[in-house]
């Protein structure tokens, strides 16, 4: 059984897209990628990333709009900015932002 590359990040991390210019706060992990083969494949080859480390599910945001991203471990950094992200559905998941982090609603978490 192929052994999986162990996640760097945590729901409720804000962190940076490596390439893109946008920047989000974690509300899932999938350990292996999960999404469809045509978003894979919709992907640049050259850019595409490896299908065996976590995917992160983001509320995300840059300049111009709000919206909900899936990206690989290797594309993510932490965000050095460490604000809060001004997503219209960051209320509605977590409850606290502290120190970088926001904390997941505690009836969420059960």
């Amino acid at each position: 059984m192929p052994r999986h590359a162990r996640a760097r990040f945590g729901i409720g991390d804000v962190v940076r897209h490596r390439m893109f210019d946008f920047r989000g706060v974690i509300f899932d992990i999938d350990p292996v990628f999960s999404n469809s083969e045509e978003w894979y494949e919709s992907i640049p080859e050259d850019i595409r990333p490896r299908r065996d480390q976590p995917f992160y599910h983001l509320l995300a945001e840059n300049e111009e709009s709000s919206y909900v991203a899936y990206v690989s471990q290797q594309n993510l950094l932490p965000d050095p900015d460490g604000g809060p992200v001004d997503h219209p559905n960051v209320e509605e998941l977590f409850e606290t932002f502290h120190k970088g982090r926001y904390r997941m609603h505690r009836t969420l978490t059960h």
